[in-house]
């Protein structure tokens, strides 16, 4: 299978795909990573799918001047920290690209583990991933994450980010 090629014409302006894209409501997770030096890096990421069962793989997609991309890259390893309900400060915090984030939250992890730091009372599920590989698109990158080990908090349900605004999983 050879790789896909994207042409960058369209006549879809940037405002009117942002505008699609929040009517597609979806989950809220932080992508942190270790930079060389050991510091910590993270950010809001709303671009997660999972990609195959066997083996679990995921990706998320990354801007590509992100320092968030630079440690995973740096690194090689990941963590994908899925918020829950009421994580809507820690989604906004990490979104703003506040320099003192990881200042204002509580987080563990050492850069010698592997992974990224865990967001340890916003996160209802931490998945650990290795860096498998990646493909720029556009003024993106897609990163694959081979999860190498997970990590769940039951009693919460998830925060989810559409229509410009956040609310929690319904109750049934």
């Amino acid at each position: 299978m050879g790789r896909i090629l994207f042409d960058a014409r369209s006549d879809v302006t940037r405002a009117e795909f942002t505008s699609l894209m929040t009517k597609f409501p979806t989950g809220v997770a932080v992508v942190t990573a270790f930079g060389v030096d050991g510091a910590p890096w993270g950010m809001t990421c709303s671009s997660l799918c999972s990609v195959t069962l066997s083996p679990p793989t995921l990706l998320v997609c990354i801007r590509d001047a992100s320092p968030t991309l630079a440690a995973v890259l740096a690194c090689g390893a990941f963590a994908v920290n899925l918020l829950h309900e009421r994580a809507r400060t820690t989604a906004e915090l990490f979104a703003s690209g506040a320099a003192d984030r990881f200042d204002r939250v509580r987080w563990q992890g050492r850069p010698q583990t592997g992974g990224g730091p865990h967001l340890t009372e916003d996160a209802h599920a931490v998945a650990h991933c290795r860096l498998a590989e990646t493909l720029p698109v556009g003024d993106h990158v897609v990163v694959f994450g081979a999860v190498t080990d997970l990590e769940q908090r039951p009693g919460s349900r998830p925060l989810l980010y559409g229509l410009r605004g956040y609310a929690a999983w319904p109750t049934t």
